[in-house]
């Protein structure tokens, strides 16, 4: 069989516009032929089941396309053509040769020239966050002076936000995982930060910039969008030419994650105290107000009027669609995560609507490689964000060679059906696998896990022990990282102990070492002594990414301290190389106590 796709998928630069693509069928499979142009932005939406709605006589037409969430009887909304046609307009604008024709800012000129032509010496910008800039600085500058082509644009990203945003004026710019977008919110802080220095009477620009995260990671990770930041990307990644640098020395950048919005307690009462003080009057209101809050999270930017919201994963922040009843069939672990979802969007969107009335905003530009609605969220799971403006997708950047070509079972050793089960592992083993709660997972046998779930878990792990010694062999000193995401923290402790070992608790009270079933990621020597630097570490992500206040007992996890946690995620953000693919901070728990050094033998994690 030929398989082309597979063996070389890679067709064009990523410093360079597309210009082929893989023809892929109605099914989604490549047909190992190449089109020779570049591929248009195509979305495939999952078609809800029909439902039964009380007092309604005849079910109305489903919308079978990417806005279908946000369609009424009205007005549809279709992203994708204005997705290709905005892209066209783009194309079209960039290709005029000069820049005295671009309808811009002399400064945003330079900017886009030094983008698009400048002989790097280290870092050169992809083409897809190239474009993605241009996409917004066309939408903010070019289009109001193109006449109705610019007009129609500006009224569907305005009729798509009334619906949805009523109060935010929001545009969302789509990038593959891994493509790229802590860059491009560089380049959006350099166009609005030089612009609105050396321009300081327009309204249209803007130094004041509140870039707003889901969890503490990414908040670390953006810190290089501060221009005196040592690893400040502006600087180091050559995105500004020279004599603008200190121009964005003037920018006022506020990175913070969205648990910050909430109002937090100003006198901490317990019931009795909070009894008494109130007495017969009025509830206290003990709160801080929507102004203290952002005092407190955004001081910098108390001043500054039209700040820019830049939205980093930004599909965890929408407002639900009123009155709709899309998450009824929801039980049980699906219906409390729909619910924690609609909590954690509203939260951020809320956060954002006290931004807009108390300092003023200027626009939200959403960054997502997904800006999809969530389940529950009212909306049809998985419809597209109807104010998305730019899509490069996994398809472009796998064909660009920015990421690389995802690998998933076409076979598996387990007999029975005619899909391989390992595709859609937990279909097979869900019933059979513990519920949420690290509690729930003590009175379980980790080797006792589904026959599917530890087959799979062999077969990887065969495929990683044959690149573990192909890469030693070729003297690369950092092993590859083997990680597994669990659905809860009692599946990650089982399998946490299954892959690195444990000690069984016998009824006279001695232990029993039972060492973890694949070797390399084994956490126990034959005697069982704990190794000084552990192979496997196990990560509670969610309480990681929970925001300031992190639960009592992950405090209490052994070698965990403010100082460690921050020590650990430093010592490993900076392997973030082809060869270790570590994407969440190493805060766990080690058996000898110890935070290993960066680039030691911890070559799998759980989380």
């Amino acid at each position: 069989m030929d398989n082309k796709f597979f063996e070389k998928p890679i067709l064009n630069s990523p410093y360079e516009y597309p210009v082929r693509h893989w023809e892929l069928d109605k099914y989604g499979q490549p047909t190992q032929q190449i089109i020779e142009n570049r591929r248009r932005a195509e979305f495939i939406t999952p078609i809800p089941k029909p439902r039964k709605r009380k007092g309604l006589q005849e079910q109305q037409q489903l919308v079978f396309d990417e806005g279908k969430g946000l369609s009424t009887d009205e007005q549809r909304y279709d992203p994708t053509s204005n997705i290709n046609a905005l892209r066209r307009q783009v194309d079209q604008w960039r290709s005029r040769p000069n820049p005295a024709d671009w309808q811009v800012t002399p400064e945003t000129a330079r900017l886009l020239q030094h983008w698009r032509h400048h002989k790097y010496s280290n870092i050169r910008p992809f083409f897809c966050q190239v474009e993605a800039a241009e996409t917004a600085i066309w939408l903010a500058e070019v289009a109001p002076k193109s006449g109705k082509t610019g007009r129609d644009f500006l009224e569907h990203l305005a009729n798509a936000n009334n619906d949805a945003n009523p109060e935010l004026m929001r545009l969302a710019l789509k990038l593959a995982t891994g493509a790229g977008k802590t860059t491009v919110m560089a380049m959006l802080i350099a166009w609005q930060t030089i612009n609105a220095v050396r321009r300081p009477t327009s309204r249209n620009f803007t130094r004041g910039f509140l870039v707003v995260t889901p969890g503490l990671t990414i908040k670390d990770r953006l810190r290089v969008l501060q221009p005196n930041d040592p690893d400040s990307y502006y600087q180091s990644n050559e995105l500004v030419p020279s004599d603008m640098l200190g121009d964005l020395q003037r920018a006022k950048i506020v990175i913070t994650n969205y648990h910050a919005f909430k109002l937090r307690e100003r006198l901490e009462l317990s019931k009795t105290g909070r009894s008494l003080l109130q007495g017969r009057g009025q509830e206290l209101s003990t709160l801080e107000t929507e102004g203290q809050m952002l005092q407190r999270v955004m001081p910098d930017l108390m001043g500054i009027r039209n700040i820019l919201v830049l939205n980093d994963e930004a599909h965890h922040c929408y407002r639900e669609k009123p009155g709709s009843a899309d998450d009824e069939d929801l039980k049980g672990d699906d219906r409390k995560e729909a619910q924690k979802n609609n909590e954690a969007a509203r939260l951020w969107i809320s956060g954002l609507e006290i931004v807009k009335r108390k300092l003023g905003m200027m626009r939200v530009i959403d960054l997502s490689a997904t800006p999809f609605f969530l389940r529950g969220s009212g909306y049809a799971e998985g419809t597209l964000f109807p104010w998305t403006m730019s899509d490069f997708s996994l398809m472009d950047a796998i064909e660009c060679g920015i990421v690389k070509l995802p690998r998933v079972p076409v076979a598996d050793n387990i007999p029975g059906g005619e899909m391989p089960k390992f595709r859609n592992l937990w279909e097979h083993i869900g019933t059979r696998m513990p519920k949420k709660g690290r509690g729930k997972a003590k009175t379980l046998d980790p080797l006792s896990l589904p026959v599917e779930l530890q087959t799979a878990l062999e077969a990887l792990y065969g495929h990683y022990a044959k690149t573990y010694d192909l890469w030693k062999e070729y003297g690369i000193q950092v092993p590859p990282c083997f990680i597994v995401v669990c659905n809860n923290t009692s599946t990650s402790k089982l399998v946490y102990d299954y892959i690195s070992g444990f000690h069984r608790q016998n009824e006279d009270g001695s232990t029993t070492l039972e060492n973890g079933r694949l070797p390399l990621f084994r956490n126990f020597d034959e005697l069982g002594n704990p190794y000084p630097r552990p192979h496997t570490l196990l990560i509670d992500s969610e309480q990681l990414e929970s925001g300031d206040a992190l639960d009592k007992n992950f405090q209490k996890t052994p070698a965990l301290s403010a100082k460690t946690s921050t020590s650990a995620w430093s010592a490993w953000k900076t392997c973030a190389s082809p060869r270790c693919f570590f994407t969440l901070p190493s805060v766990y728990s080690t058996p000898g106590g110890a935070t290993p050094a960066k680039s030691q033998n911890s070559t799998c994690s759980a989380s």
